[in-house]
């Protein structure tokens, strides 16, 4: 099924007597490759991606590492040393880190505090911190971002996909709209010649003034006129929407003159784009990708407040290592250990306490921007349905309209084939008939916009 619609595409589908028989395109199907195929709709999706990149580097933050340290020298046929220090450490959640270390060292100009067993030494430790860094660090509150920065790209993929769709569907309606004004204007400018034909006839025949052929001709010279010049709006318009038309591998489509607008769209529209859920049911703003966005930026930056309340803590960092020779692993003697301490408080706390208010307003600033969108996202889907509906009515009242200018046209006709009207105002009656029908083809143009309108502001595309 694909590829006879790649034909279509390509090349249209021909018969004999170089007839082109139409193939319908429908909206849905359009809006389908837009989805799977269109470039910025794949870049939405790396934003997810990079966030998941993100938050693999954040998880580094936890690896466990193994560090060497070696060095030696040597002069003179005198080794003045010979230094290796080596540990593998194990980063826990809550800033605790768990050391094991092996140190062998030897030279006779040796640093007396780095002197060791023949063997060497090892050391199991564990170094705690009492203040900063206990409950929040600055390798927690990177993996806690990234976790939420996930969340943030799948609400901004949404807000970035229906940007696309959005002008995916415009163009569209575009090409809706200037394909049925050329059908308009085609059939009225045939009716324009046959009726020029008639009007020849008959004053060949003496049954009409030669005057009536001047203004027949002027009514098929204006038909063209409005002919031609939608013809190139509607080749603009196929090229417009052939931007959003691509395949796999990111291969370019063009838009074949075998394919047409789906011809119903007025009644599948709204399923389309899931707006009569919302115009029959109330829309939860909570779920918005906007709000979700923010709502995601707000957590960011809580973690970052945390963060920085916890820099007012004084730093003090507690280290404790059990010390053995490699040969007595076994016998715990307690009294071998090395202890470390490390106290740091500033007096005033100026930096820190600026940071942290830095980071209070920042969260502020961005509550009242969410809580600033609610109330327009709100009022926006509001005002969108109410111009739908009314819209709707419009729609009833011009297709009357032009049921009515059809009737007038038509009697006008009648009167003219028994003599008792003219083609000045039959051409009025079909001037009027045309103006109601192309305000239809503008009004229906304009109700599907603002469905999709309000499918951008709902900004759910899947």
């Amino acid at each position: 099924m694909k590829h006879v619609f790649l034909a279509f595409l390509f090349f249209g589908v021909s018969v004999t007597a170089q007839q082109t028989v139409s193939k319908e395109l429908s909206y849905n199907e359009f809006l389908g490759f837009v989805k799977k195929y269109h470039p910025l709709v794949k870049n939405a999706n790396l934003e997810i991606s990079r966030s998941q990149a993100n938050l693999m580097m954040a998880r580094g933050g936890f690896d466990p590492k193994i560090e060497v340290d070696f060095s030696k020298k040597q002069f003179k046929d005198k080794e003045y040393y010979s230094i290796l220090n080596s540990s593998f450490k194990i980063p826990t959640w809550y800033g605790i880190e768990i050391k094991a270390g092996f140190d062998n060292n030897e030279g006779i100009y040796l640093n007396p505090q780095n002197t060791v067993p023949n063997q060497g030494l090892t050391s199991l430790g564990i170094s705690v911190p009492l203040g900063q860094g206990l409950f929040i660090n600055q390798r927690m509150a990177d993996l806690r971002k990234a976790k939420i920065q996930i969340e943030l790209s799948q609400a901004e993929k949404k807000l970035q996909a229906i940007v696309v769709l959005y002008d995916a569907s415009v163009a569209y309606f575009n090409w809706k709209k200037t394909f049925n004004e050329v059908a308009l204007y085609s059939e009225y400018n045939k009716n324009a010649e046959i009726r020029f034909k008639g009007i020849k006839s008959l004053i060949e025949q003496g049954d009409k003034p030669a005057i009536d052929s001047i203004e027949a001709g002027m009514i098929v010279k204006n038909r063209s006129l409005n002919l031609i010049d939608s013809q190139l709006k509607l080749a603009k318009a196929k090229l417009e929407l052939s931007n959003f038309l691509w395949l796999e591998n990111n291969i370019p489509l063009e838009l074949a003159d075998g394919l047409v607008p789906e011809a119903q769209l007025e009644f599948t529209i709204q399923e389309t784009l899931k707006t009569n859920d919302l115009l029959n049911s109330e829309f939860s703003i909570t779920d918005h990708p906007k709000i979700n966005a923010l709502q995601s930026k707000i957590d960011m930056l809580n973690v970052d407040q945390k963060l920085k309340a916890n820099m007012l803590l004084p730093k003090v960092d507690l280290a404790y290592s059990y010390l053995s020779e490699p040969s007595y692993i076994d016998n715990y003697q307690f009294e071998d250990y090395k202890i470390g301490l490390n106290f740091y408080f500033p007096l005033f706390l100026r930096k820190e306490r600026g940071s942290l208010k830095l980071a209070k307003f920042k969260v502020q600033e961005t509550q009242y921007t969410m809580d600033l969108e609610k109330v327009q996202l709100t009022n926006k889907i509001n005002a969108q349905k109410m111009e739908i509906e009314s819209l709707l009515e419009q729609s009833k009242l011009i297709k009357s309209l032009v049921e009515d200018n059809s009737v007038m046209l038509k009697s006008e006709e009648k009167l003219f084939s028994f003599g008792e009207s003219s083609l000045f105002l039959i051409n009025t009656r079909e001037n009027n008939l045309v103006s109601a029908q192309l305000s239809r083809i503008a009004l229906e143009n304009r109700f599907f916009i603002s469905n999709s309108e309000l499918f951008k502001i709902m900004a759910n595309p899947d």
